[in-house]
């Protein structure tokens, strides 16, 4: 049994460095599902075939609408030349000089309106370095602000969030994704607020020092001692950088980055289009928002469901499938509102059509993969130990979720891989849990999403890797930054609001 054990420790070790070193996920996670199964003893083929890959098709069989419509639905926001005309109009009411603020603003609006978070980030990012200029911002902090705007709050705590990470604690708990609105209003005021005050903290720190946007390099080569500028460590995804490879100078523009070698990017398309007004760009993310709130809360709940008791429908339950219906229909409303406000330019969205299918595949293979590697884990016996040690130990359910979530999440470098694999394991069980220790099911949900939105960015994971290569921008320049708004600080929020809940039950 400890070999068993020492092979899972061993196996989570190798995922994390391949990861790390830049492999893709979907071939890395079978390689280290290999390495848990010889310790433990089982069959390698009969292990991939029937429980690796079942896990797989199950993840992709669930999300594969969201994914799918989410790229589409961004990159047909990029083509309109929409997506740009938000961030426009958010900057004209906050002001440019308040670049960190609207940078953050526009990210989460376009998250929250369902746009892809990869697709957001090529977005955002062209508009976020002429913002910085105009301020004279250090250029350093463009990637930390993108990612409070996309990878945080409006993921994980805003409730109605049609983000895959909001979702998916609904298949396990019965939930859908306005549960617990407080705990997520909460939060997202939190991790919003500390995180707007770190970057403002940083800017008055950095500028201070004298280092304005176009002097990211030579102040970081002024802190380290050094003449030249390496990578420190960081890896890619992308071709041609790797430890040890030059930085790239200020003038370099990532506004692409090679799907095919990087499966967690998203490809994006070109504005084609010019919107006919500042007011039509936003209709398209209020669809997605207003009939996914109507179909959860309104329309749903009053149409007759009996039809799901049939044997063909699987006994599927209108609580199992509500959260990603919902938004399906809100992003297919949406993709349909562009093409009729864009009736005489139907031909210049079509890459926005093929692009978006194709952007779909890898991330939620990727992420699939990733599924694929927990179950194989969970299926050998030494699992079955580390598990009933964790539920014997007598926590409350809700303790339990947000770290094992938390765990899973920081060893894949994934929210929804991470809590997917987690929930998985534990799902069933955490549900009972609750229920007999009378934890809110709903807070749960709330909570658990959260906690897959903090340790997952620590520096190897793909979401990371592809923003600073968006940006430009290495590790070593923007990583502390990362770190602080998306994981120290949600980690933070979400401790603080488990402690609360646990011990007072509020909310």
């Amino acid at each position: 049994m400890l070999l068993g054990i020492l092979g899972i420790i061993l196996s989570l070790a190798l995922l994390i460095t391949l990861a790390y070193r830049g492999m893709p996920v979907i071939i890395a996670a079978p390689i280290a599902s290999v390495v848990a199964l010889v310790f433990s003893g089982a069959p390698i083929l009969a292990s991939y075939t029937e429980i690796f890959m079942p896990a797989l098709a199950n993840f992709v069989m669930n999300y594969f609408p969201v994914f799918l419509l989410g790229a589409i639905f961004g990159l047909l926001m990029t083509a309109t030349g929409y997506a740009e005309s938000i961030a426009r109009s958010v900057t004209r009411v906050i002001g440019a000089r308040s670049a960190l603020l609207a940078t953050v603003v526009t990210s989460a609006l376009m998250t929250y309106g369902g746009i892809s978070l990869f697709v957001v980030a090529f977005v955002m990012f062209p508009l976020a370095r002429e913002l910085f200029r105009m301020a004279d911002i250090p250029k350093r902090l463009i990637p930390g602000t993108i990612a409070l705007g996309i990878f945080t709050f409006t993921m994980t705590a805003l409730p109605g969030s049609p983000q895959v990470q909001n979702l998916i604690p609904g298949q396990f708990f019965g939930t859908d994704g306005f549960a617990a609105p407080g705990i997520g209003l909460i939060g997202t005021l939190m991790i919003g607020g500390l995180g707007l005050l770190w970057l403002e903290y940083r800017r008055r720190t950095l500028m201070a020092k004298g280092e304005h946007f176009a002097d990211t390099l030579d102040a970081i080569d002024r802190e380290h001692g050094a003449t030249t500028a390496t990578a420190g460590g960081s890896v890619s995804h992308g071709k041609g950088v790797g430890p040890g490879a030059a930085v790239v100078d200020e003038d370099r523009k990532n506004s692409a980055v090679d799907t095919e070698s990087n499966p967690d990017a998203a490809p994006t398309s070109a504005a084609l289009l010019t919107p006919p007004n500042a007011v039509v760009p936003f209709l398209p993310l209020l669809m997605v928002v207003a009939v996914n709130f109507a179909c959860t809360l309104f329309i749903f709940p009053a149409l007759n469901w009996d039809y799901l008791n049939e044997e063909k429908f699987g006994g599927v339950t209108l609580s199992a499938r509500a959260g990603i219906w919902a938004v399906t229909v809100g992003l297919t409303a949406a993709v349909l509102l562009i093409i009729a406000l864009n009736l005489r330019h139907v031909a210049a969205l079509k890459k926005g059509f093929y692009d978006g299918a194709k952007g779909a595949m890898l991330p939620i293979f990727s992420t699939g993969s990733e599924v694929g590697y927990g179950a194989v884990v969970a299926s050998v016996a030494a699992f079955a130990v580390l598990r009933d040690s964790v539920f014997n130990m007598g926590g409350n359910a809700l303790v339990t979720s947000v770290a094992s979530t938390s765990i899973t999440a920081a060893i894949t470098g994934s929210s929804s891989g991470g809590m997917t694999i987690a929930l998985n394991a534990f799902g069933e069980q955490l549900r009972d849990m609750a229920v007999d220790q009378g934890v809110s099911l709903e807070a749960m949900h709330r909570l658990t999403a959260m906690a897959a939105g903090g340790l997952d960015t620590l520096p190897h994971s793909g979401a990371v890797v592809t923003l600073l290569l968006v940006c430009g921008m290495t590790h070593r320049q923007s990583y502390k930054d990362i770190g602080m708004v998306t994981l120290v600080i949600p980690v933070i929020t979400v401790a603080v609001l488990t402690t609360v809940v646990s011990f007072t039950g509020a909310f």
